[in-house]
């Protein structure tokens, strides 16, 4: 019984050595973000791209203005301003016939009572085959209206973003003489674009030249600084600016 037990057959806990606070090892606390630590030195400023010539090569690089794309972009005014643009191009023509405007139907198909039938006064019924519609689209505008402040906000945005992600060059110009396709694919293949990706062209002013040789590329379009969309920004990988349409794009989109 554990009455009889004496204290002597027990057998003693061995004894644990405490170790110092100081020598014990400390778990690396996580750093926050995901992006490079200290030790892996300042990253390049994105405002500084590569400037090429008209010929696709190299020739140094080019400072983007910093009150255009190199503001903090503002999500919700670049969705609202995107779906302002896709509605405005709505044409707005979907229409159907009322029963006031399907021809016919005019005389009753039968009499009212003794044929076992429903009740009917025209063939041309919505719930009669051929007849009305009811409910139906008629046309309208789906034209949306935004502050010009707000629609500037949301290109300068757009820039930003791809200004961060390193997708705009800087073309100083197009030395081109004619139109021709095969120099615009060596100009854009020069600059790091092919037929896997797409590119905007952006120019100061209009260029028959520049714009006749990418016509017959399905991946290249060409579109003035004045005209700049947030659709066109958003439907193609890299943005090929020349260099005298910065300016406009800063006295434009600057306010």
């Amino acid at each position: 019984m554990a009455e009889n037990e004496s204290p002597e057959n027990e057998t003693p806990a061995p004894e644990v050595e405490e170790t110092p606070a100081a020598k014990r090892p400390r778990r690396a606390a996580p750093r926050k973000g995901g992006g490079p630590s200290k030790e892996a030195g300042p990253s390049a400023s994105p405002l500084t791209v590569s400037a090429y010539d008209g010929t696709g090569t190299e020739a140094g690089e080019a400072r983007l203005p910093e009150s255009v794309f190199g503001q903090t972009p503002n999500m919700a005014v670049m969705h609202q301003a995107y779906v302002r643009q896709l509605a405005n191009a709505r044409q707005g023509t979907a229409a159907t016939k009322t029963r006031s405007l399907v021809r016919g139907g005019g005389a009753k198909p039968y009499r009212q009572k003794g044929t076992g039938r429903a009740r009917h006064g025209s063939t041309r019924e919505p719930s009669m085959v051929g007849g009305a519609t009811v409910f139906g689209p008629q046309p309208r505008s789906y034209a949306q209206r935004m502050p010009r402040k707000m629609r500037r906000l949301a290109l300068r945005s757009a820039l930003s973003v791809k200004a961060s992600e390193g997708l705009v060059t800087v073309v100083e110009g197009f030395a081109m003489e004619e139109p021709k396709t095969k120099e615009m694919v060596r100009l854009l293949a020069g600059v790091g674009v092919d037929e896997t990706g797409t590119a905007l062209l952006v120019l100061p002013a209009a260029n028959d030249v520049v714009a006749r040789s990418a016509n017959n590329l399905p991946w290249a379009k060409v579109v003035l600084a004045q005209n700049l969309s947030l659709y066109d920004i958003f439907t193609h990988d890299r943005l090929v600016i020349a260099k005298d349409a910065l300016q406009l794009l800063e006295e434009n989109l600057a306010s």
